[in-house]
């Protein structure tokens, strides 16, 4: 699976922009803040119709103007397709695939796999719970539609059993939370599995990768941990009732799920460097593109934005052995550094295409 070309009109920083691309190596170099990442970003809304950094649409669109309009041709796959992806103030968000607009745009999501590498993962290891059930209902959405729409439905009756919660009690009351923790133990036990399952699936890969990284010099580890792990949930949930109306929310349940990262049998976020957290990230990521190709059975696209600051020249090898080989497909690079970009590319392809980014506009 790889994008052909992109058409982008008023993205971020990016006013209009229309770039064909190489099915094999694409280089973009710049200075900070010129649109780098904003090509990428472009690149993962027509997969995803979401922005990697997430947040509402409307705030991508640029300073002053009422709509931002991306339009894309993928190649690969079921052959050529055709997607757009529009955002304006009034109207919302609109996607269209092969000019057709999705009643339900969950039903875009995981047809054109990709993977995305950027400083920001950092707040996977150093910031809440919230980013690393991020991080698997992004790559679970990409692997099962239902997963998707299930979880838009545990969220639903969360936000319904909460407001409850706030509400006087009165034996009505009670009957509906009940029947609430019924509908939420279903839902939540679903998602559990499918999230255990994932940890399960990736972390061969991941240990694979890692290892061939650092070259086995640290033992790192990925657990997933959930409240779950004790009971079903509608226990849960009835053992935790008196608390919860104490509290006026829902204090258990897949809400609350999490990924403990380890490394030498201690938090990473605490012992590890930031070229170790930096080469965890790396093979985490790696191992979502191992299992996305497993089980898509295309090569998704990988997107590497500015990944080579805080490696050591090693890591920075064994990443550039790792991406060369025939398992890869399409693949990005961004880098402020062009010298430093190309001598790492040239050294394992002349088979490149090279994009310069200033003030939003590419050549």
């Amino acid at each position: 699976m790889y994008i052909k070309q992109i058409s982008i009109t008023e993205f971020k920083n990016i006013e209009a922009a229309a770039l064909g691309f190489s099915p094999h190596i694409n280089c973009i170099v710049g200075n900070n803040g010129e649109g780098k990442t904003n090509l990428l970003d472009a690149i993962y809304y027509l997969a995803m119709t979401k922005s990697y950094f997430g947040g509402s649409d409307l705030p991508n669109i640029r300073h002053g103007q009422a709509f931002f309009l991306l339009q894309g041709v993928f190649g690969g796959g079921d052959g050529e397709q055709q997607v757009s992806c529009g955002v304006q103030r009034e109207e919302g968000k609109v996607v269209k695939r092969n000019g057709k607009p999705y009643s339900r745009i969950t039903e875009h999501v995981g047809l054109f796999p990709l993977v995305m590498i950027s400083p920001t993962d950092h707040a996977l290891i150093n910031d809440g719970s919230e980013e690393r059930r991020r991080y698997m209902n992004g790559l679970l959405a990409q692997l099962d539609r239902e997963y998707l729409n299930t979880l838009l439905r545990y969220n639903h009756i969360l936000q319904q059993r909460n407001k409850l919660l706030r509400m006087p009690p009165n034996a009505a009351l009670s009957d509906v939370l009940l029947s609430f923790d019924e509908q939420l133990g279903q839902c939540g036990q679903w998602i559990y599995e499918r999230r255990k399952q994932l940890v399960a699936e990736i972390q061969p890969h991941f240990q694979r990768t890692y290892d061939a990284l650092s070259k086995q010099r640290e033992a790192v580890s990925l657990a997933y941990r959930s409240d779950l792990d004790e009971a079903p949930l509608t226990a849960l949930l009835q053992q935790c009732l008196e608390r919860d109306k104490a509290l006026q929310h829902t204090t258990a349940g897949i809400h609350r799920d999490d990924l403990t990262m380890r490394l030498d049998g201690y938090a990473l976020r605490r012992t590890g460097s930031q070229g170790q957290q930096k080469t965890y990230l790396l093979a985490l990521k790696l191992a979502q593109f191992a299992l996305l190709h497993q089980h898509k059975g295309v090569r998704p696209m990988l997107l590497f934005d500015d990944v080579f600051d805080k490696l050591d020249a090693e890591r920075v090898h064994e990443l550039i052995a790792l991406v060369s080989n025939d398992s890869f497909g399409q693949i990005f690079f961004t880098d402020s550094n062009k010298v430093r970009l190309e001598r790492i590319v040239q050294s394992f392809t002349q088979d490149y295409v090279l994009f310069t980014a200033e003030g939003g506009k590419f050549g």
